[in-house]
């Protein structure tokens, strides 16, 4: 007698029970984080047990983050999220922004000093395309002048991607390019396409990937370049002496190919949905830097995770474990499977959400573990605290959702379509 045939199951990230699991860890997740609201404007770090860490001030990468989050919440509806959107959006437009040179400072501290970067930049943007999607109050100003900032100052026609940096006033570039704000660039300049409706932005958000990942990427064996000089020539030796910096860490980062092939597929379901030029590679590549990214840097030092950094011989340089980098390889994951429907991608997707229910969630104190040591146990070696909403946030979201429009712009239809529906 022959065996029964037992067909396989679904995919995790298409079942009720797991979307179910996902919502409600979501709710989890923006629950812990309404502590980080300060009352005198933006939003603050927290330490390790969800309290404003002691002397907290306002941070635009956590403000324009959380502002974000909580304006995706406000679109599906979670109460008090509309407030807190606009508490973000309000220091946004007063506290956190250069009135007299124009542009957003890194922080409160750094209020009538200190360098503008594109990286800030290129979160208000998101921040503020979120905002004008769920109709935040001020999020339409918010966005128009990031946009003139963005125009001013930091897109390069010649160069198709961003510049990195400026003095204050502006008078003085950095002579350094970053991937890391660039990719960021990307994320924000799709969603800024989708609430204008202006493919200017795509094409940007092309420019850069073309650049980034089509000609360097692909000709590092897909390991994502992270470093360049002022004329795109790569860096390699760029924090060689400093291989723990928080923001541009020495060698590769794999957890940012993780998250580079996911925006492709986003970048390439974009275009195809305003019937745009969308070139092949935007998907042969993503499928690339997904497997450049597993093969080396999950478990490659006999433990459970993504190690941080490795080495030009991809070696692990940094073996610490980031929260963001596995939620991150959990989306492009579910990206790629749902784009390809191969079955391989559903298989890692399992892998690396039960990684995060075992180490990462916090039962104890809430949300994720900001940061694992080798050994998979709680760390500070480079980031302290419990970390914002943007990336376990998203990670609980992206699965549930198309790979176009981007998440907010999503968000606001489906809650359209809830509408028509009554």
């Amino acid at each position: 007698m022959s065996k029964s045939y037992t067909p396989p199951l679904s995919p995790l990230y298409s079942r009720s029970g797991h979307h179910q699991w996902l919502n409600q860890e979501r709710q989890r997740l923006l629950d812990f984080s309404r502590a980080s609201r300060l009352a005198s404007g933006g939003f603050g770090p927290l330490d390790a047990k969800g309290e404003l860490i002691e002397g907290a001030t306002a941070s635009t990468m956590i403000t324009t983050r959380m502002t974000h989050c909580f304006a995706i919440a406000s679109l599906e509806g979670i109460p008090g999220a509309h407030a807190l959107a606009k508490h973000g959006v309000d220091a946004l437009l007063g506290l956190l922004q250069d009135t007299e040179h124009g542009g957003w400072y890194d922080d409160e501290k750094e209020i009538g000093k200190g360098d503008k970067q594109a990286y800030i930049h290129a979160f208000v943007a998101l921040a503020a395309s979120s905002a004008e999607a769920a109709n935040i109050p001020g999020g339409h100003q918010l966005m128009e002048q990031v946009i003139t900032v963005i125009d001013s100052h930091f897109w390069s026609d010649a160069e198709g991607c961003m510049r990195e940096s400026f003095s204050r006033d502006w008078s003085t570039a950095e002579e350094y390019r970053g991937a890391n704000s660039n990719m960021h660039s990307v994320e924000a300049f799709i969603a800024l396409g989708d609430i204008t409706g202006q493919p200017l932005w795509r094409l940007r958000a092309l420019s850069i990937a073309r650049q980034i990942i089509h000609l360097h990427a692909a000709h590092n064996q897909h390991a994502v370049v992270e470093h360049f000089e002022a004329d795109w020539t790569p860096n390699r030796e760029y924090n060689a002496d400093n291989p723990v910096d928080p923001f541009r860490p020495y060698g590769l980062t794999p957890g940012h190919a993780f998250e580079w092939s996911r925006l492709l597929l986003n970048l390439e379901h974009s275009l195809l949905r305003y019937g745009e030029d969308t070139p092949g590679w935007l998907l042969a590549d993503a499928r690339q830097l997904f497997e450049t990214a597993c093969n080396t840097s999950w478990n490659v030092d006999g433990q459970p995770g993504i190690v941080y950094t490795v080495d030009w011989n991809e070696q692990p340089k940094i073996h610490h474990r980031m929260h963001w980098t596995l939620a991150e390889a959990s989306a492009a994951a579910a990206a790629l499977g749902q784009r390809t429907g191969e079955r391989r991608y559903a298989s890692w997707y399992r892998t690396f959400w039960d990684y995060i229910a075992n180490y990462l969630v916090d039962l104890k104190h809430g949300s994720w573990h900001h940061e694992l040591d080798r050994d998979n146990q709680p760390s500070a070696l480079l980031w302290g605290g419990k970390a914002d909403l943007y990336h376990a946030y998203q990670a609980t979201l992206l699965p549930q959702l198309p790979l176009s429009p981007s998440l907010a712009s999503a968000m606001r239809l489906r809650a359209q379509q809830h509408t028509n529906e009554l």
